[in-house]
């Protein structure tokens, strides 16, 4: 096992941040659809620098009789039914991530996988939402404990909204592909990685 990556599970006392943006129909996990979901991995170099590492990402299958805002919708610009989304049922779409998940836990030499997010709540839950409609059986992540990019922003920049956030931290925001799972979710770990960084630094 290399030292960088047991760095990194000392780093977070053994939980393994996972940054994640998911894009939903709604605000409801539990009526809600989930409609694509993106995870970055992580990686910690010798000297302590955080960066992103690999991105893995879904276009996600609406549920049996979940509820279609088209509020919600219209933001994300999302076409559920759009025959070229080529979406999986929620249910593959997170085990093909839990799956690679679970490798990068035994690389790591972490024993959970902690959920980075910007209003981490929002995305936990809906994936928790998710696991239980599918029953899967395998869950890496924590299923309270987050870091909330929203929450350290604030902290650190004066910021809560992910694009002032990302300025204030001198990485670059294309307001028109926001709201895809994964430019949200990228944006949203470099953010993490430029906090913890600094942190380092101190």
């Amino acid at each position: 096992m290399k030292q960088a990556n047991l760095s990194l599970s000392r780093r977070f006392r053994g939980l393994l941040p996972i940054v994640v943006d998911v894009e939903t129909s709604g605000l409801i996990p539990e009526t809600d659809a989930l409609l694509e979901i993106a995870a970055v991995t992580l990686e910690m170099d010798q000297e302590g620098k955080l960066s992103p590492k690999q991105t893995l990402a879904f276009h996600v299958e609406s549920f049996l009789g979940a509820r279609l805002e088209p509020e919600a919708l219209a933001v994300t610009g999302i076409d559920p039914t759009h025959p070229l989304r080529y979406a999986l049922p929620e249910g593959q779409a997170l085990e093909r991530i839990f799956s690679h998940l679970k490798q990068e836990l035994e690389l790591t030499g972490c024993y959970r996988a902690v959920l980075v997010g910007h209003n981490a709540w929002f995305d936990l839950s809906f994936i928790l939402a998710a696991v239980k409609r599918s029953g899967l059986k395998y869950n890496p992540f924590h299923t309270f404990t987050t870091l909330d990019t929203a929450a350290l922003s604030a902290v650190a920049f004066g910021e809560t909204v992910l694009a002032r956030a990302v300025k204030r931290a001198r990485i670059p925001f294309d307001v028109l592909q926001a709201h895809s799972a994964i430019y949200d979710a990228e944006r949203t770990a470099e953010l993490f990685c430029s906090i913890v960084n600094q942190i380092q630094k101190r």
